[in-house]
C-alpha cells in the first residue's frame, strides 16, 4: 500500500549565505533543497529531548556538579578512548 503525502507549495526569503549553505549541505547528502529544509523542520518540530536529556542540558546550563578539566582527567579520557 502506497501512502501519499500531499503538499502545498509554498516560498520563503532567506538570506543568500542561509540558501548557498542550504544548497551544499544538501549536495553533500545527496538530497533536493526542498527534502533537507522539510528534514530540518520535522526534526525541529518533533524530535524533543527525554526527561534524562533535559536535566542533562539543566544541569551543563546551571554550572553544577561539573568537574573541571585537568590534564588528569584528559590522560583518563584519552586512555579510556584507547580502551574501546
Amino acid at each position: 500500500m502506497e501512502t501519499v503525502t500531499k503538499r502545498r507549495a509554498t516560498s520563503f526569503r532567506l538570506p543568500n549565505y542561509l540558501l548557498d549553505g542550504l544548497k551544499t549541505e544538501a549536495r553533500k547528502q545527496h538530497r533536493s533543497v526542498n527534502n533537507l529544509v522539510e528534514v530540518f523542520l520535522l526534526d525541529a518540530l518533533y524530535h524533543k529531548p527525554n526527561a534524562e536529556t533535559l536535566a542533562a542540558m539543566t544541569e551543563c546550563e546551571s554550572g553544577g556538579e561539573l568537574e573541571e578539566l585537568t590534564a588528569e582527567n584528559i590522560e583518563n579520557l584519552e586512555e579510556y578512548i584507547r580502551s574501546l
